[in-house]
């Protein structure tokens, strides 16, 4: 497993306000949100890149949506709706390369793809 900020989360060596957590998935606040509820939802198996992940990955990638789901509606936001964003590379404004989905809400989002 790579050194990422998220694998050392993973492997508590670093503090993190964790929200969700099972076997294959954690998931913890953004440091720096960007709306009222801003969740990273992470897979603990470290994939740097929605290019690396492969076919072997498909049901982990579906638990990390499937786990999103579940913190939107424990925070009391699925019904009037959020976002899942997932970004990939520089360009696409990764910044840390293990997979991870930002489940961003709690207020009415526009989009500003800068």
């Amino acid at each position: 497993m790579s050194e990422s900020i998220f694998t050392k989360i993973i492997k508590r060596e670093i503090p993190a306000n964790i929200v969700f957590e099972n076997e294959e998935v954690i998931a913890f606040e953004d440091i720096s949100p960007k709306a009222p509820v801003h969740i990273l939802v992470v897979p603990k198996k470290h994939i740097a890149t929605i290019n690396d992940a492969g076919v072997e990955d498909a049901e982990l990638l579906g638990k990390v949506i499937l786990a999103a789901a579940e913190i939107a509606k424990s925070k009391g936001i699925a019904e009037r709706g959020y976002r899942l964003v997932i970004n990939c590379n520089e360009e696409g404004g990764q910044s840390v390369f293990h997979i991870h989905c930002h489940l961003i809400g709690g207020k009415k989002l526009s989009w500003n793809p800068d």
